[in-house]
């Protein structure tokens, strides 16, 4: 016991003669950071915000691109559709000019609107459509059998009273849908009797057609509304 005291003595005794400050370690550590990481952070950052300048940038022209091709994409149809009017109206206008009962000499049409002639076209004109109703439908000269009083009754439209409202200085809107009339009633009457064989059927759609085409051209659903 006494040696083993005396040993531990002598050791304590030697490693109290080493300055204590060699083997003192820092209450508080702190491991810093060096800066170059800081440095690159920052440089990572600014390319990114540059490389996504530049991606808008080159976004940017590709969506002008695709506006504009859209916007042309759009017009197209838009523009199409006046220029297929405008030509269905040319071909309308010279077959009607060709084949439509037209003045014999080139001076101003008399019958202007407020004048005698005029008025006598226009009474011309309706009275043949009443009239030709009236033959359509069996109420004038019957007959059990189809006759030439009923065919004339069927074409009375086609045959004296577009012509009669054609004779006068209508309006160009006037004149633009009896044109029209003047091709497709006769489409009406040819077409018709394949699927019903009635001269009052044929008559009846005729009439529709005719003030179907007026309202349209001159704009009568426009006007009430």
């Amino acid at each position: 016991m006494l040696s083993a005291l005396a040993s531990t003595s002598l050791f304590n005794g030697q490693f109290s003669r080493f300055p204590p400050t060699l083997f003192t370690l820092p209450r508080n550590p702190v491991i810093k950071t060096p800066s170059p990481i800081k440095g690159f952070r920052i440089q990572a950052s600014s390319n990114e915000l540059d490389t996504k300048t530049d991606q808008g940038s080159l976004q940017e022209p590709d969506k002008d691109r695709e506006i504009k091709e859209s916007n042309k994409i759009s017009s197209g149809p838009t523009s199409a559709a006046p220029a297929l009017d405008k030509d269905l109206k040319k071909v309308v206008q010279k077959t009607a000019a060709t084949f439509a009962p037209r003045a014999s000499t080139a001076t101003k049409n008399p019958a202007v609107p407020g004048t005698v002639l005029y008025t006598v076209f226009e009474v011309q004109g309706y009275a043949s459509l009443l009239l030709g109703g009236a033959l359509s439908f069996n109420l004038i000269f019957p007959s059990n059998e189809p006759d030439i009083w009923r065919l004339m009754g069927m074409w009375s439209i086609w045959m004296f009273t577009i012509p009669s409202l054609r004779a006068r200085d209508c309006s160009k809107n006037e004149k633009e849908a009896l044109n029209y009339l003047f091709l497709l009633i006769p489409l009406l009457n040819v077409i018709i009797p394949f699927f019903l064989k009635s001269f009052a059927v044929v008559w009846s759609a005729d009439t529709i057609a005719f003030f179907g085409m007026y309202a349209w051209k001159l704009g009568w659903l426009s006007q009430r509304e």
